[in-house]
Formats: C-alpha cells, structure tokens, sequence
C-alpha cells in the first residue's frame, strides 16, 4: 500500500499527540469568534491572528489579508482571511485546503448543557463546544497533520496552500472577490482543493461529497391597506393581503414535495445509470432520517427516494409571513402588508435566471386569479448555484484510499441538500476539482445547542487528512 510505513510512524505520532491535539482544540473554542455579533468581531481578530500564529509556529508562511470594511456596517472592519504556505517543491503536487475560524452565536441560556466556549469532553469522548466540528476542529486538523509529520520524522508529502476565513456564517464577505483575484498568484500552483466543512452521512462510516444543491430564496409581498386593521371593525369590508398571500404561497409545491411551478422540473438533468449505482450501497436506513425528524413523517418510504429527493431533485420549502401576528394569544388585527419567504433548493442542470423568470411569472398568474385590488411585488433575496463534482477524479480517489487505510470501509459517494458557495467559487476561479473530505459526523450538531465532535473523529480525523494527502502524492491521475 502506498506510503504503508511512512503513513504507521504519521499515525502513531497522532495518537501520541491526542492529548495535546484536543489542547489546541480547547484554546481554539475559547475564543468566542462570532462574526454576525458586531460586539464580537475584536474576538473574530483574535480567532484570526491566533490561527496564523499557530500557522507561523509549525514553519508556515502566513499572509494575512484585510477585506476591508462589511457593507452592511460601513464603520466595521472584516476580519482578515489567513493564508497559508507550507511547502514548495516543484516535485511535489500542491494541494489548497479551505475552512472557517468564525462560528455561529452560543449562549448557555439557548439550552445548552455545557458552557459553549468551554471545551467539554464526557465519558463517551463527545467533545463539546461551539466551532468544536465547524469548522474549527477540522480547520485545525491541518495544522496538527502538519506538527505530526514534523514530529514523526515523516516527509511531508505536498506542498500546502491554506485560505482559512473568518466571515463563513455571515455570508463570506469579500472572500469571492480574494479568490478571484488569488487563483492566479497565492493559489496559482494548487493542482486540486479540498474542503472540510460537512459531514458524514451518518455516524460510522465516512464519505466523500462530490455534489451540493443550490439555494434560490424569494420574498412575495402582498399589501393594500395603508395601516393595520381591527378585524370587528374592517373584516368582511377590505380585501386582506394575508389572505392573499396564504393563497398565494399554497399555490407552490403540494403535500408530498412536488413543485407546482411548470418549467421547474424540466431543467433538472436526467439520472445516469452510473449514478444509480451510487446509491445502492450508502450507509444509511430510514431509521435515522426518522430519529433526525423526531417523527415517522417522511414522504418516501425507502432509502434511494429519499435520499434522491434531498440530493438531487429540486425542493421548495415555505420558511415563514413576516407582517403577521406570531406572538402568543389573541390579536385581532389584520395586517396591511405581509411578506412571504421560500426557497428553491436547485440542481443541475437548472438555471438561476431562468428559474427566477418561472417563479415570478408564476407568482404573478396565481394572484391575477384572485382577483385582487391588493399589490403583489415579488423578488429574489439571494441565489446560489449548484455543484458537482467528478466523484472518479484522482483527488477523489486518493481520498477513497485514505479513508480504506484508516477506517477500513470504502466511503460512501454522496450528495448534500445545503450549499457551500465557496466550492463552486474555488472551482471556477482556479479550474481543479474540488473535494469535500468532512470529519465530524451527521450527530455533531453544528448551528445548533451542543455542537459537538467526537474525539475518535477529531483524532482519526487528523489521520484521514494526512493519510489523504499522501495517496494525493502518487495517485495517478488517469
């Protein structure tokens, strides 16, 4: 097996270094890096600059890039993304790896059972904290294959580009424009990239993700009245915009997921008999779909339509009225404007204007059939485009090979309903094929109360990234 001896002084250096790994893990967490509180952005500074001082002390070369004020608080700096060399022989293939040092908002009062900013590892080695698998665990799971190699006496296999942000959970500010404008000087020389921000399918066997749905979101606005009303003096007088609204939204997709919108699903591309066969073999039942729901209230039945509806078919979800009472009790008003939000999750081979002109068109004829003396007005919030990759390119078949070496199971090819902009962005700005090579898995509870990462994916994990760069070494690339 290729790199068989250098790979078993690698791995037991990992495990040597276990302890000090989940230190650096500790020290990370601690530091409160949550970009969309403005109160917290001096802790996204240090977040960043702590991480390009762990860069620095392992030998690499550290940039770090300022991106300039954040649009929507013009008085606000965003925080400077950290680029990484380490490396550069001309023999060696370059690999450019991506992660995120911000993380979502925690709280104890949320509900919580630990302190979110205090590493907390149970009997069951379940390590808790918010960042702990997202993507701060992964992000540093770099730097440790790094020190280990270091400690081993083991040759590092490439030469490694790192672009690590710290605006991922409040929409990337300004780091499409740096990739851009990097693929051709920092990222010129990279000959694949891989990124570790999801996660497994499920909780013991690891995938690959060669595909991410794109996510088109609209607001539909319905208004008449000049103010609110009281329903005892004017219902049954005026036409009512949430009326029309609740009309209007149950118009879109019925019961069972299928969208009403003619032209949506003719643009999706048709399944490959090679990518039916994909699906056979996936690590996953309907039991655990149920366990995540809390309910039996699936659509499909079995495996393969499920996780074809959440893969790669088209979805289109109602998200919330903004304009209408939602507090508890009575209220008796009618509101003089509302504002729906949906979403259409897309997938090749659909296209984001072309959708947009279906669903506006479409908006429009279902609220002329009403009749209406109220005024529609319907937008597109944010688009983002679909991705697939080439699950048989060499960068995904070195990644197959480490996760055999180190797991001893062939992964799992899979698909995820969310979306990761920043793959497609990579892979046009720089044109080589993108990898996601997750390491926490589908229970770590990333955005949510008691995110987790459990110490056997943490430190296997650090395995499965080095092990993977080193099959990148010598995988062939026919």
């Amino acid at each position: 097996m290729a790199g068989a001896p250098q790979l078993d002084g690698f791995f037991k250096q990992v495990d040597t270094l276990s302890d000090h790994f989940i230190e650096r893990l500790r020290k990370a967490v601690a530091i409160p890096s949550i970009s969309a509180d403005v109160a917290r952005r001096p802790d996204v500074f240090r977040m960043g600059h702590w991480l390009a001082d762990e860069l620095k002390a392992l030998g690499v070369q550290v940039e770090l890039r300022q991106l300039g004020k954040q649009p929507d608080h013009p008085h606000l700096d965003l925080p400077p993304v950290v680029l990484g060399r380490y490396g550069s022989d001309k023999n060696k293939r370059t690999i450019l790896v991506y992660g995120h040092y911000d993380v979502q908002p925690a709280e104890k009062a949320d509900g919580w059972a630990t302190e979110p900013f205090d590493l907390t590892v149970d009997s069951q080695g379940r390590m808790f904290g918010r960042g702990s698998t997202d993507d701060k665990g992964p992000v540093l799971g770099w730097l440790n294959a790094i020190e280990a190699h270091q400690k081993a006496g083991v040759d590092f296999p490439v030469n490694l580009l790192m672009c690590f942000e710290g605006m991922e959970e409040y929409g990337s500010e300004g780091l499409d424009e740096l990739i851009e404008d990097e693929a051709k000087k920092w990222f010129a020389d990279a000959d694949a990239v891989c990124i570790s921000d999801n996660y497994w399918l499920g909780t013991e066997k690891p995938c690959l993700t060669y595909g991410l749905r794109g996510c088109n979101y609209y607001s539909v606005e319905v208004s008449g009245p000049g103010a609110d009303l009281h329903s005892g003096v004017f219902g049954g007088t005026a036409q009512e915009p949430m009326t029309d609204l609740v009309r209007v939204l149950a118009t879109l997709v019925d019961t069972n997921g299928v969208i009403q919108i003619p032209g949506i699903k003719e643009q999706v591309a048709p399944v490959t008999p090679e990518e039916e066969t994909l699906y056979d073999g996936i690590s996953f039942t309907m039991d655990n779909i149920h366990e995540s729901l809390g309910s039996k209230t699936t659509i499909f039945e079995d495996k393969k339509s499920t996780l074809m509806a959440r893969w790669r078919y088209p979805s289109l979800s109602i998200h919330g009225i903004e304009g209408a009472f939602s507090q508890p009790g009575a209220k008796t008003v009618i509101p003089a404007k509302v504002i729906g939000k949906f979403s259409i999750r897309t997938v090749p081979d659909m296209d984001i204007e072309k959708t947009n002109e279906l669903v506006f068109n479409y908006v429009k004829e279902q609220f002329a059939k009403l009749g209406s003396k109220n005024t529609l007005k319907v937008d597109v919030l944010h688009t983002g485009k679909w991705w697939v990759s080439s699950p048989k390119h060499w960068n995904f078949s070195a990644a197959a090979k480490a996760v055999e070496r180190v797991f001893g199971v062939q992964p799992d090819f899979t698909r995820e309903g969310g979306s990761i902009p920043v793959t497609l962005t990579f892979e046009q700005a720089t044109g080589k094929n993108v990898l996601l090579l997750p390491m926490g898995s589908s229970t770590d509870g990333a955005h949510s109360i008691n995110e987790k990462l459990d110490k056997r994916n943490y430190i296997e994990g650090i395995k499965l990234l080095g092990a993977y760069l080193h099959h990148v070494a010598v995988e062939p690339t026919s």
